[in-house]
């Protein structure tokens, strides 16, 4: 059976690690981004340089109509996904509760959440044995800021990825019959830029004093995680969420 995995947010950081990784282990990857065209073509050649079958796919993950398409184009470029990583997210700068607009709390939850929803809600009707599919395996990036809370830096980032935690939970339990593992992997100090999107491109260094290992992460040790959960290796973990944080 060809296995096919969509890597939602798959252009850069820990998507792209991702990527490559899951490539390596024998997937074709779809490879979602939102803006950056270049920088996913670019992930995409990486993987084709060295033998394996990717696609590059354009979709912001907060609009339903666009993951819609970008299953439609999956489908006829891939085949049906078999995998799926929900990695696309977003942070914004720090503020407190008292400060946030509505406008930031839309684009939060819509992107972090309902995207993930949705993309799922896809996947499940291509994967599940329940609409005819051959199983699979989804995995959702979560984030240690999730039992932190995140105060006086973004609450809400971190409500939003508690909320993929329970999410987490819920599902795999609820497709545990249906050829359909769920778990969850929840990155800590990362060296990516999604610090330098929220306006503190410095933040993995800075903060690495303070995780016990005395270093941040490497996108790269995440995707070791996220490939470990997403093979055959992890057959009997379902509900499952991984801290990958350097003991923080």
């Amino acid at each position: 059976m060809k296995r096919i995995v969509l890597i939602t947010g798959g252009s850069r950081g820990i998507g792209a690690a991702t990527a490559i990784r899951a490539a390596a282990d024998g997937f074709a990857v779809a490879v979602n981004y939102n803006s950056n065209a270049a920088a996913a073509q670019a992930v995409v050649a990486r993987i084709q340089a060295q033998g394996g079958d990717a696609l590059a796919v354009q979709a912001d993950v907060a609009d339903e109509s666009q993951v819609l398409a970008m299953y439609r184009r999956i489908d006829e470029g891939l085949g049906p996904v078999t995998a799926l990583v929900n990695n696309a997210g977003v942070v914004d700068v720090t503020a407190r509760v008292d400060q946030m607009d509505w406008q930031r709390l839309r684009r939060m939850f819509d992107t972090n959440v309902l995207g993930t929803f949705v993309c799922t809600r896809e996947a499940l009707t291509r994967m599940s044995t329940r609409h005819g599919g051959p199983g699979g395996t989804i995995v959702n990036i979560s984030s240690a800021a999730a039992r932190l809370g995140g105060p006086a830096q973004y609450i809400d980032y971190a409500a939003s990825k508690g909320a993929i935690d329970t999410f987490t939970v819920g599902l795999a339990k609820e497709v545990a019959t249906e050829g359909v593992r769920v778990n969850a992997v929840r990155p800590g100090i990362i060296e990516t830029d999604i610090h330098a999107s929220g306006g503190h491109p410095d933040r993995a260094s800075e903060m690495a004093p303070s995780v016990p290992m005395r270093r941040a992460g490497s996108a790269d040790e995440v995707a070791n995680a996220i490939a470990w959960l997403l093979g055959e290796q992890s057959s009997y973990v379902t509900g499952a969420i991984l801290d990958v944080t350097g003991g923080r």
